[in-house]
């Protein structure tokens, strides 16, 4: 009998502090087997590593969301690569470019610190967690030029087209999907899921964000998974069961999770 695993998650976040523990506590009695929980800053990085530490099922990935990147430094990247000698860190991420904001750090200062995780990933032998918004040609052209193919890794909340999705399937990424499958206008990446190989399909909450029909809105979790796994079902025109076992044998595989 597999459970789910949900690839991405930000159970750090504030938005949980008022019943972190029990939801978490919850999970495993409702399917959710185990989960990976994300760093975005090194904040994030910290409590989730801490997070991993405190739950058997909950393991941790560590790095710096595009965004966060302003003030880093190379003792950040030390203390991450450290850290990741731990077996409960499983990736590095995310980690990335995002160009949706103008305010967040130019183009390059992001591409910089991404090749550097890439890097750091690499070394530490641990597969990458890759967020991109609004940035598709950068970040595969930074995929490539940092050899990405040599520790693997998943673009989180895949959000561009099937045709991209060549592109990303050539680097050997897996693509990870969650709620936004479920959305009425979620038109491009059900037909990105529909071509995707389901060896290569990962599911994720990103909550709190996120949250599948019909949550969308409120505070997403992992308990709402299975909304996704429905979904999926339906467009690959296999079973619920069928979805739930591939795509934790895909977790298992890519992030070394033992059995």
């Amino acid at each position: 009998m597999y459970m789910i695993t949900d690839t991405h998650a930000h159970y750090d976040d504030e938005a949980f502090e008022s019943d972190r523990d029990a939801l978490l506590l919850s999970l495993q009695e409702n399917g959710i087997g185990r989960l990976i929980n994300v760093g975005a800053s090194m904040r994030g990085c910290r409590d989730s590593y801490r997070l991993s530490m405190q739950y058997p099922f909950v393991y941790a990935a560590l790095g710096v969301h595009p965004s966060e990147t302003e003030q880093l430094t190379e003792e950040d990247m030390q203390w991450i690569l450290q850290t990741a000698k731990d077996p409960k860190v499983v990736a590095i991420g995310e980690i990335g470019l995002d160009y949706h904001f103008p305010d967040d750090p130019p183009p390059e200062h992001q591409k910089q610190w991404f090749a550097r995780q890439i890097a750091l990933a690499k070394e530490a032998g641990l597969p990458l967690i890759i967020h991109s918004r609004d940035a598709e040609r950068d970040t595969a052209a930074v995929l490539a030029d940092e050899h990405a193919e040599e520790c693997g890794g998943v673009m989180h909340c895949y959000s561009y087209s099937k045709e991209s999705a060549r592109d990303f399937l050539n680097l050997g990424l897996y693509f990870g999907i969650g709620g936004v499958l479920t959305f009425k206008n979620g038109r491009k990446l059900k037909e990105a899921a529909a071509f995707l190989p389901m060896d290569r399909i990962l599911l994720e909450t990103d909550c709190p964000y996120l949250a599948p029909e019909p949550y969308r809105g409120k505070r997403n979790c992992s308990l709402y998974l299975p909304y996704v796994v429905e979904e999926l079902a339906r467009i690959k025109k296999i079973s619920e069961e069928e979805v739930i076992r591939i795509t934790t044998e895909n977790a298992k595989r890519l992030f070394a999770l033992p059995d």
